[in-house]
């Protein structure tokens, strides 16, 4: 602690006497100063013990020295110090009265004690402070730096470090969601701060903030070295930090910065590993994959998987969802495969689990954010997510990802999932503008045909398209003659170029009628 009034009056060798403010001797003393000024407050930084003979001073007239004991507190000077036997043989009791009644503490000071030994002492002491700081600061960094090596992840680390602050302490992801706190109680207060990470997400690092409230002062300090944060740690404490605290924060985010830096070259290797057992697995050798897998990967290739596609206008716009995607995976302790492809990223990711939930959710959020009128392009992400598959099925599970990220893309949402393909109607995949365009080349000469009064043929087509080429029941559906209806499908047939014993040329024109959202009885 810093030198206080208590401790230069429990000194032995300066004999100081207190004559004012005793109540007051427990504040901290930054510097000792001497100065004979009528009025030294402009000379002044707060928190002096001024040392004073009262030379130039009126020391025996009370409202003088109402005025000047009312300056020095109120420029929050720590004390004064009062030389008797120079120009005074006791302190004038002007100066008592004013001092009581300002609340500033006054010292006494024998004629035998120059003021140049209180400096001394208010100096060693200062000296001996800092020293214990430094030397408490380089402590915690040993000890901290041996909970960083230790490899058993960021929890020890914390809980060292709220015990050299006396507080707690917390370490966030980029989302702003809490990965870990000491003491254990602290992971809600820490939670409540989530909006102020993200905001410090948003500048460059390293940054901090200050958030204080009514139960602690909590200072918030971003990881990483390179223009976006990687992580924030918080550290609440019940006053400002002093200078030991300083230390252990400062070592604290130095080494959570190298881990996160460490990480993401991990990272960047499990990467290539993971691009490796991808290839593997869209070539059709599991058994390859998951020997190169090994304990990485090969618990996520021993349950069923999603697989999933990520496209964004550019890379930097899919890695919120990527960091999203590890942090819940990484605080669900579940395995996730990440390949990145230029503007898409490839995921494997356990079916149900931590990490599609959070895909979902985020775009979900980005759905719910602002409508896209020109599709899924103008969104941030797009995703086409497959559906549960295992290691002999990646394949399959990839054109559905492919699939479903076309039809999301399509249908301007940030998310569409290979089984609501499967599970809905092929209708909706219709609604698109170069199916509609083929729809309507394909069929424009039958409705040429009709529109100058020379028969049915598109409502005949599509009665007997919808009876499965059943004469006898499309006839009835029209409410002809089946010999009326077999002529206007060789008129169909001449008109179009094309036969009708053709499986496909049937499919194309039963879609095209669909296309073109035509209905009749028959579709009800």
């Amino acid at each position: 602690m810093p030198p206080t009034l208590a401790s230069l009056v429990q000194h032995s060798a300066l004999k100081l006497t207190v004559r004012a403010g005793a109540d007051r001797l427990d504040t901290p003393v930054r510097w000792a100063h001497a100065s004979e000024l009528s009025d030294p407050v402009p000379y002044m930084d707060g928190g002096e013990l001024l040392l004073v003979t009262a030379t130039n001073l009126d020391a025996e007239n009370a409202d003088s020295m109402r005025r000047y004991v009312r300056r020095l507190a109120g420029a929050g000077v720590a004390g004064v110090g009062f030389a008797v036997g120079v120009n005074y043989e006791d302190v004038p009791q002007a100066l008592v009265d004013a001092a009581e009644e300002s609340g500033l503490p006054l010292l006494e000071v024998p004629r035998r004690t120059p003021f140049l030994a209180i400096s001394k002492a208010v100096s060693a002491a200062i000296a001996a402070d800092q020293y214990r700081a430094v030397t408490a600061g380089f402590e915690a960094q040993r000890e901290l730096t041996k909970a960083a090596l230790a490899g058993d992840g960021p929890a020890d680390l914390l809980a060292r470090l709220a015990a050299h602050i006396d507080g707690w302490a917390a370490l966030y992801d980029t989302s702003g969601a809490v990965l870990a706190a000491a003491p254990d109680w602290a992971a809600r207060r820490a939670a409540r701060l989530t909006p102020d990470v993200q905001r410090l997400r948003d500048r460059p690092a390293p940054a901090s903030i200050v958030v204080a409230d009514s139960e602690d002062r909590v200072e918030l300090q971003s990881l990483g070295t390179g223009r976006r944060a990687r992580g924030a740690l918080a550290v609440g404490t019940g006053a400002a930090l002093g200078t030991a605290e300083r230390y252990a924060v400062h070592s604290a985010v130095a080494l959570l910065t190298l881990t996160t830096a460490r990480s993401r070259s991990l990272q960047g290797a499990e990467q290539r590993l993971g691009a490796a057992v991808l290839r593997m697995l869209l070539a059709g050798q599991p058994d390859h994959a998951r020997a190169v897998a090994g304990d990485l990967y090969g618990g996520l290739l021993d349950a069923p998987f999603r697989l999933l596609i990520a496209e964004a206008a550019a890379p930097a716009g899919r890695e919120p969802l990527i960091e999203t995607m590890e942090a819940a995976a990484a605080r669900s302790g579940e395995a996730l495969l990440l390949v990145p492809e230029g503007e898409r990223v490839v995921v494997l990711a356990a079916d149900g689990g931590a990490a599609v939930a959070a895909c979902a959710a985020y775009a979900e959020a980005q759905d719910d954010r602002a409508p896209r009128e020109g599709g899924a392009e103008d969104s941030d992400i797009v995703v086409g997510l497959s559906a549960p598959a295992g290691p002999i099925a990646v394949s399959a599970a990839y054109k559905q990802a492919e699939q479903a990220l076309s039809v999301a893309r399509r249908r301007g949402r940030a998310l569409v999932e290979h089984e609501e393909l499967a599970a809905g109607s092929v209708l909706p995949l219709l609604a698109d503008d170069a199916v509609r365009a083929f729809a309507d080349g394909m069929l424009r000469a039958l409705h040429e045909h009709d529109a100058k009064g020379r028969g049915d043929l598109v409502a005949s087509l599509r009665a007997w398209l919808s009876r499965h080429g059943q004469w006898d029941a499309a006839a009835a559906d029209l409410g002809v003659h089946r010999h009326t209806l077999r002529y206007r499908m060789r008129r169909v047939e001449e008109i179009l170029g094309r036969s009708l014993d053709d499986p496909d040329v049937r499919m194309e024109l039963w879609l095209a009628l669909k296309a073109t959202a035509a209905t009749t009885p028959a579709e009800d």
